[in-house]
């Protein structure tokens, strides 16, 4: 039976790898299918992997009816078995339900890949429709690390190497060191630090800054001079 499939992790699990890798296994067993992409960090209409790959997708935008879409395309006698939907946070909830529709009515498996949630820590609403339908949910097991190492659970937005909790909602970018650094880049960070906002950068100012030093050096008793030393005595 088809199945709607919703793979999800943080930035940098290996999402867009996997919706490649996907792509691959059940065309090279005779399946025909469809790739959908949305605000891909690569640009419009290609699906990419932050490993080097990519291939021409198709894509998704606010008026697209993706049940129509296939429908038409089914129709005009083109083989669909499977559809494969990357970054499917910014597809719209209507979007979801289509898909799923496609599922049920259609006989399509949907392998859906994207984040649950912005940089605010809130649902996009096309992930939170994909949990609600989804007749599975996997976390990929590859975890992005916070810079302190323990497993990232929260994609943390960063302009101009600040931290920001307040903004759009979609503002394409990509992970920290992808390449120049762009006004907005994203950075994943375990939730203590999400909340006490402390970014790499953030953490390496404090670290060098003596306004975060653990004791008070005026405190400590002072080392004795050295004889001939012009210090008084």
């Amino acid at each position: 039976m088809a199945e709607l499939v919703f793979f999800t992790g943080t930035m940098d699990c290996g999402k867009s790898t996997l919706a490649l890798q996907m792509d691959h296994t059940h065309s090279t067993r005779g399946r025909a299918g469809l790739l959908f992409t949305r605000h891909d960090r690569s640009g419009e209409a290609v699906l990419s992997s932050r490993l080097g790959l990519s291939k021409p997708a198709l894509e998704v935008t606010d008026v697209l009816d993706l049940w129509d879409f296939v429908v038409e395309h089914k129709t005009r006698g083109r083989r669909i078995d499977y559809l494969v939907c990357d970054e499917a946070q910014f597809y719209t909830p209507v979007q979801i339900e289509q898909l799923a529709r496609l599922v049920d009515e259609m006989g399509v498996d949907v392998f859906a890949f994207g984040i649950t949630a912005d940089f605010r820590t809130e649902l996009f609403p096309g992930s939170r429709r994909l949990i609600e339908l989804a007749d599975r949910t996997e976390q990929l097991q590859v975890r992005a690390l916070c810079w302190c190492g323990k497993a990232a659970t929260v994609n943390a937005r960063v302009v101009d190497g600040v931290m920001v909790v307040e903004g759009e909602q979609v503002v394409v970018g990509d992970v920290a060191g992808a390449g120049a650094a762009p006004t907005v880049e994203y950075e994943m960070l375990c939730r203590r630090h999400y909340m006490r906002r402390m970014n790499a950068s953030a953490a390496h100012a404090q670290a060098i800054s003596p306004e975060v030093l653990p004791f008070d050096l005026c405190g400590l008793p002072q080392p004795s001079p050295s004889p001939g030393d012009d210090a008084p005595r």
